[in-house]
């Protein structure tokens, strides 16, 4: 489940509580001697996508993070690479390990980035572009977050978490020389105690701290018990930088509350800046020091909010919003270098696209088609960065192609990079077209995607896999989805959408399900279905659905509603909404903004929105999947579900995957492949006719 604004054998890799025995095999399809193949399963190895794209301040160059995969080690490897955006040549930068994060020195000689040191630990290091050197700037205690260059290039400040003693509840007994006694007791009294993909957090806070550029102990310079976040923002005169907090009392239980600070670098000195009720972030200063570009949205307790851009003077006065008229979310707002306007990136309708934007609101599009990391789905997503002359180097992606390196300059856009080029020569691949959806609840249009697979053939009738985003304030767009390929590689059309509740489509739509989710989304994902089945190809009679975290949640609740799907995969959902909440990481969020009562308060209210009180009406075969270290939706939701459907006699499975949080079920190739190919087993059981 997202936040606001808004992923070894084969069968080794799972554990099932009951298993799929012979029936457990690969997605792929088996290979013709020569010419193109299906996508598969072995694939998702090959598979290489940019991120993080930063162009020099000049234009010469851009450095961007390569993301591959190892077949060995079975985890991501990361590079960081420079481009040459006249000629497109690209080489790496040569370091040893993996790399990220790269950020230019405001002369652009120099590159900062984070790599590990040979203890494997993250570290800060700087290269210097003329000589091919490379230093690390300090030794330290833990990774560093944000990144960012003083104006005059002379010191980089940071954030850090600053760990806190443990609390202790009395004297421990002392232990005698050389005993091996059971660990220390764990005492936690924090609010934020566990992160999805972090597990238990060590106590502690993030602070501001500065490193001088060619080297040195870092200096800590902010204090205290609130977190720091970044972008860190300096002001060109080098003597302040800005930063996001919240440093009000019940700052642990307000997770969407922040603030914008100044911090005096000459006495430590920190001034509030914004009076917005709600979040304020992503500070970007204006070349002359006068404004403050800034992300921000005022907390009127809904499910959803717009981030807008906000431009205010630079000491915190005359705030307003650029974009309110927009009704879509901006991100990291970047100035140009005349100051005359600022470049934001933001999704529509699924598409994430890059605007500029002048300081009397009105914008221009400069870039569309932001390709994301997260290859399995087909989630909006993207990044950017603008040189002193207006060139946006941003990630290039499309529904056949992960993301690469693209460039906007003087209204023309050209892709730099094509990673996958040599793999997908040799593939065909499913293809990707808009789906015209009319919702059969008000007649809402609803945006949807339909894939056919390899030698699709419009005379014959095939399977249909209906697949449900997460989020639920996400939105899902015309982007590769490698899961998805293996669905179609087996012969399945697949259809997915933005129901209500996505973002992309306005503050309105997305909170049709404020306090309410599940509902009405529930009615436009069947006609959804209903329009794929319209279009001739589809058999009516072998309907299957699958979705993840809260489209894991739909679909159990689809389940609960009608029978009209052969078979249902709801992988890390929420089941019980009391369990939910009492159990996920964000639990202050959840309580506040989605049901605006806690369980307690409102049993009746919690209780009608979960899929385990219309568990008495399944009888679709469901199997369960999730992580085992899942904290976003804990292994217990899907557990309940398993165990109530076992109870009633309905066919069930329970998969667990090894080591997997939430937000990195699929984040090693070996067990994407494995989920999959577990997901199509199952849809298979229950497949009738013929198969294409």
């Amino acid at each position: 489940m997202a936040g606001k604004y808004g992923a070894v054998g084969w069968a080794r890799c799972l554990t099932l509580a009951i298993g799929l025995g012979a029936t457990l095999v690969r997605a792929a399809v088996a290979e013709p001697a020569s010419g193109p193949t299906p996508f598969s399963a072995r694939d998702l190895f090959a598979l290489e996508y940019a991120a993080d794209p930063e162009i020099r301040p000049d234009g010469g160059q851009i450095a961007y993070v390569r993301v591959g995969y190892d077949i060995i080690t079975d985890r991501a490897r990361r590079a960081i690479w420079l481009i040459d955006p006249a000629t497109g040549v690209q080489a790496p930068l040569g370091l040893a390990g993996g790399q990220g994060s790269p950020r230019w020195s405001p002369d652009g000689t120099r590159l900062a980035y984070v790599a590990a040191d040979d203890d494997g630990r993250p570290q800060l290091w700087v290269r210097w572009l003329k000589t091919g050197a490379s230093a690390r700037l300090a030794d330290l205690a833990q990774a560093p977050g944000d990144i960012a260059w003083s104006p005059d290039g002379r010191q980089i400040a940071i954030t850090m978490l600053v760990e806190e003693p443990p609390t202790q509840l009395g004297a421990p007994l002392a232990r005698p020389e050389g005993a091996k006694w059971a660990e220390p007791l764990q005492i936690i009294t924090k609010v934020h105690y566990r992160q999805d993909g972090e597990g238990y957090l060590k106590p502690g806070v993030d602070q501001i701290f500065l490193v001088a550029a060619d080297g040195g102990a870092p200096a800590q310079l902010t204090f205290g018990a609130y977190d720091v976040g970044g972008p860190l923002a300096w002001t060109p005169d080098g003597r302040s930088i800005v930063f996001t907090s919240n440093r009000d009392k019940t700052w642990e239980l307000d997770p969407l509350i922040s603030h914008l600070y100044r911090l005096d670098l000459a006495n430590g000195a920190i001034t509030p800046l914004t009076t917005l009720h709600g979040a304020a972030g992503e500070p970007a200063v204006s070349p002359d020091g006068r404004r403050i570009a800034f992300v921000g949205s005022e907390d009127h307790g809904r499910g959803y909010e717009n981030a807008e851009l906000w431009l205010m003077n630079a000491d915190g006065s005359d705030a307003k919003s650029l974009t309110a008229s927009l009704d879509r979310s901006v991100s990291r707002p970047r100035w140009s270098a005349d100051g005359r306007a600022i470049f934001v990136g933001y999704a529509d309708r699924g598409v994430t696209k890059v605007a500029r934007i002048d300081l009397s609101g009105h914008m221009r599009m400069i870039a569309e088609g932001l390709g994301g990391a997260e290859l399995d789905r087909p989630y909006s997503g993207g990044g950017f960065t603008v040189s002193g002359a207006g060139a946006v180097a941003f990630t290039d992606g499309d529904a056949l192609h992960p993301p690469d390196v693209g460039l906007a300059k003087g209204g023309k856009t050209v892709r730099l990079t094509h990673l996958n080029a040599g793999l997908f020569a040799q593939r065909t691949l499913a293809q990707v077209e808009p789906l015209a959806v009319t919702s059969s609840f008000d007649k809402r249009p609803v945006d949807a995607w339909i894939m056919t697979p390899p030698g699709f053939d419009p005379a014959r009738k095939y399977p249909l896999i209906l697949e449900i985003h997460g989020g639920p304030f996400a939105s899902y767009g015309p982007n590769f989805a490698s899961e998805l390929q293996l669905y179609a590689a087996a012969g399945y059309v697949v259809v997915y959408a933005n129901p209500r509740g996505s973002t992309s489509y306005g503050a309105a739509f997305a909170n049709e399900i404020d306090k309410t989710y599940p509902s009405h989304d529930y009615d436009d994902l069947m006609s959804v279905v209903d329009a794929a089945i319209a279009k001739g190809f589809v058999d009516p009679d072998n309907l299957f659905v699958t979705g993840g975290s809260g489209g894991g949640l739909l679909t159990a609740w689809i389940v609960g509603k009608t029978g009209r799907f052969k078979a249902a995969v709801s992988q890390k959902p929420v089941i019980n909404w009391t369990s939910e909440v009492l159990t996920t990481d964000g639990y202050p969020e959840m309580v506040k903004y989605w049901f605006g009562k806690a369980p307690w308060e409102d049993p009746t209210g919690y209780w009608q929105r979960s899929p385990l009180s219309l568990v008495g009406n399944v009888s679709t075969p469901t199997m369960l999947m999730g992580g085992d270290q899942d904290h976003r939706t804990p292994p217990s939701e899907a557990e309940q579900f398993f165990q109530a459907l076992q109870l009633r006699g309905v066919p069930t499975a329970l998969v667990r995957v090894p080591g997997a949080s939430h937000g990195g079920l699929a984040d090693r190739p070996s067990q994407e492949a494995a989920e999959a190919a577990a997901i199509l087993a199952w849809f298979g059981r229950y497949r009738t006719g013929a198969r294409p």
